[in-house]
């Protein structure tokens, strides 16, 4: 099969294709896996117990599950929705939005793919712009969707060593990139690969970054507040007319829903609606009549706050108590586990590759990521990439146990040589 240059570039190895393809062997395989590595939330019953109560309402009233299987909804997605999203955060917030501010996509990987190629790869004129990521690592996500090669530049953090065997990286201001071939500034807060999450300030001072340069500043919002709110640090929300905040019902606990939530200026989020009915007609109905009647009411925030986020919480310190038992002796250090359900491990002066370990890891059953595919844009060598790998800790503790206690016999290993 001969494959255009657009097929060759989406059809190619990448690591958001490793990750899910491991996810999809180790969901179909008959052996058992130790599901350490893509980004699939956790089964919270309190949570999955409310999702089927509302599906059975909307069974129950013909009205309400006609709409949501047997109609097109708009280009930009339900308007009810949106106009409960849009009351929800004028009154937790203050924000001056309304539902013109907000379009749905199939998945905020789908919103990326738009974004990104709105505001970076080829322009008129010949002139080129990139998408600045200021703190690598980033999202794996992130690096395969730009329909032009090297569509990121990536900033090297500062790294920040602190007690207790932890590090947090900081966003480098004196060497931070932006200039007029930047096209818009992306982060993810909590940042998915690390739980980072980056502090008022920096999110502060980079979206007056962007605000001087005329050009949009992406917040990539999928676990943050204030749904689904796996914050384990303060941060405070932040939108303005430049800013375009991203959100999901994913980590809510409807993956398979594909909901993505894009909250921009009218003319962005008119855009966005205009790409979908090009490329999908329209974004899928079901993840947004589930959960219209939680944003309606405020519950989207109670269950976030008095659910999800303590399960999570209490989840992360297991995690990490079950690392320092079992990376005992060798060298490691874990990111500050600020948000997210990740652990971000690393191994300095790691005598292997993270792509090695990822092997050996895989031959006892134990799937995680390799750090190296976090840091897309980063051209100069880091042998830290190398160094790194992300741990999901949402599966159960059985699950987690043993696949972290496997880690630390692999690591050690490596480091014996």
């Amino acid at each position: 099969m001969q494959l255009s240059t657009f097929g060759q570039k989406f059809t190619a190895e990448s690591g958001i294709l490793q990750l899910m393809d491991d996810l999809g062997q180790a969901l179909a395989g008959d052996e058992p896996k130790l599901m350490l590595g893509g980004g699939n939330p956790a089964a919270i019953p309190d949570v999955q117990a409310a999702l089927r109560r509302r599906m059975q309402d909307m069974l129950a009233d013909e009205e309400s599950f006609e709409r949501m299987v047997g109609s097109y909804g708009p280009p930009e997605g339900d308007r009810a929705f949106a106009t409960a999203l849009a009351s929800l955060l004028r009154r937790t917030y203050g924000w001056d939005i309304g539902p013109q501010n907000i379009a749905l996509t199939n998945g905020s990987q789908t919103a990326f793919f738009y974004l990104f190629n709105l505001f970076a790869g080829e322009f008129a004129g010949g002139e080129d712009k990139r998408i600045l990521l200021p703190l690598a690592p980033e999202y794996i996500g992130y690096a395969d969707i730009g329909l032009v090669e090297d569509l990121f530049v990536a900033n090297k953090p500062e790294i920040e060593l602190l007690e207790g065997g932890l590090f947090k990286y900081r966003v480098d201001f004196d060497t931070l990139p932006v200039s007029d071939a930047i096209g818009a500034i992306c982060v993810s807060r909590p940042t998915n690969p690390t739980g980072n999450v980056l502090t008022d300030a920096e999110v502060q001072r980079l979206g007056q970054l962007a605000a001087v340069q005329g050009i949009p500043f992406i917040i990539d919002n999928a676990y943050g507040t204030p749904f689904p709110n796996i914050l384990f640090a303060d941060a405070q929300p932040i939108w303005d007319d430049h800013i375009v905040l991203c959100m999901s019902l994913s980590k809510l606990g409807l993956p398979g829903a594909r909901t993505g939530i894009v909250i921009a200026n009218e003319e962005v989020a008119r855009t966005v609606g205009v790409m979908n009915a090009i490329l999908s007609l329209a974004p899928g109905n079901a993840g947004a009549a589930l959960a219209l009647d939680w944003v309606r009411s405020g519950e989207i925030i109670r269950i976030s706050n008095e659910v999800i986020r303590p399960f999570y919480q209490q989840k992360q310190a297991q995690a990490v108590a079950w690392v320092k038992e079992a990376m005992a002796g060798a060298p490691y250090r874990i990111h500050k586990p600020e948000g997210a359900f990740f652990l971000w491990l690393w191994f300095p002066d790691l005598p292997i590759t993270s792509a090695e370990l990822y092997e050996r890891l895989k031959r006892r059953h134990v799937i995680v990521v390799p750090g190296h595919y976090f840091f897309p844009g980063l051209a100069a060598p880091w042998q830290h990439r190398w160094e790194c790998i992300r741990v999901n800790y949402a599966m159960d503790a059985a699950t987690v146990a043993q696949g972290i206690q496997i880690i630390g016999e692999e690591v050690r290993r490596a480091y014996a040589g």
